[in-house]
């Protein structure tokens, strides 16, 4: 039995037609399943925390995220035992950094088969984010400063609904980053690894933590990020002009900005965030509102993923 949690507004609201598409063939293959829809941000939570209350390591949940990236970040945040679960993903978002560092398929029919299949399960480190106590899990990265303020917009402004209209939608992250590097004002922040390294910096960007190489549609931030080794890695930028970090953003889409002076990559298992100043903070792309410090770890369990 496979349970599909589905986000009907993902791609400006492409995702329920795309649903239709996948059901049909469903049903022609006779595939024993179960569907939920999400209402409201936060709802995929609850319907994971549902889907999976009676889960266990000996009668696991084929558990299916149907969306953007935010969908993978809440139904992964809504199950309590990672090891009751086989995870599955199907794209119907528009950044799709989590399909392009797992290496799977982006076309959702594609995606369908290779889950039916079932040809190759993996594990996959899981992190966890802790905010003023509050905690929750996420796939790709989370991030404070610039990265997070472009995520922040992204979700809110009508351009991201009219370029996806027209299969342009990546372009809203440029356009977005931009204009969020004219206004922003870099700030000091710290950084405190697996309970002893400290690293002051004073004019941060932003600063990342990543359990896959991309964020934000396509950037690739941390090259050599693994999401099965166990480590975090973590990318500070810090110091650079504003002319000389809209010349290396580009280059981060090779992975080419870490010859730049100012860009710093470590590994950690555990990492605490401190900045001076509130400053939007992100997890998978969506919003964790506005924040002076957050902490993140590893859960013990990694997921069972399902892979071409």
């Amino acid at each position: 039995m496979y349970y599909f949690i589905v986000n009907p507004n993902s791609r400006s609201g492409k995702g329920a037609l795309i649903w239709k598409e996948l059901r049909r063939t469903l049903r022609q293959k006779h595939i024993s399943y179960k569907a939920v829809f999400t209402g409201y941000r936060g709802h995929a939570v609850k319907l994971a925390a549902s889907v999976t209350a009676k889960a266990s390591p000996e009668h696991p949940v084929y558990l299916i995220a149907v969306g953007g990236d935010g969908t993978i970040q809440e139904v992964l945040s809504g199950v309590k035992d990672l090891s009751c679960i086989y995870f599955g993903y199907i794209p119907t978002g528009s950044g799709n950094d989590f399909c392009r560092s797992m290496q799977l398929p982006q076309d959702p029919h594609e995606a369908l088969d290779c889950i039916l299949k079932r040809k190759h399960i993996a594990s996959m480190d899981v992190p966890v984010i802790s905010i003023k106590g509050r905690k929750s899990h996420f796939a790709i990265s989370c991030g404070i400063g610039f990265d997070a303020a472009v995520c922040h917009e992204v979700s809110v402004t009508p351009m991201k609904k009219i370029l996806n209209r027209v299969g342009l939608g990546k372009l809203v992250y440029l356009f977005v980053a931009l204009k969020q590097l004219l206004f922003l004002k870099p700030v000091p922040v710290t950084l405190r690894m697996d309970e002893e390294r400290i690293y002051p910096f004073h004019k941060v960007y932003f600063a990342a933590v990543m359990n896959q190489k991309y964020e934000g549609g396509g950037f690739k931030f941390c090259p050599d990020a693994s999401p099965s080794d166990g480590y975090l890695d973590v990318i500070v930028v810090d110091g650079l002009s504003k002319l000389k970090v809209l010349f290396c953003l580009p280059t981060a889409f090779w992975g080419k900005h870490t010859q730049f002076t100012g860009i710093h990559i470590f590994r950690c298992k555990k990492v605490e965030v401190f900045s001076t100043v509130p400053l939007a903070v992100h997890k998978d792309g969506e919003s964790a509102g506005i924040q002076e410090t957050f902490s993140v770890s590893i859960e013990k369990e990694p997921v069972k993923i399902i892979l071409p």
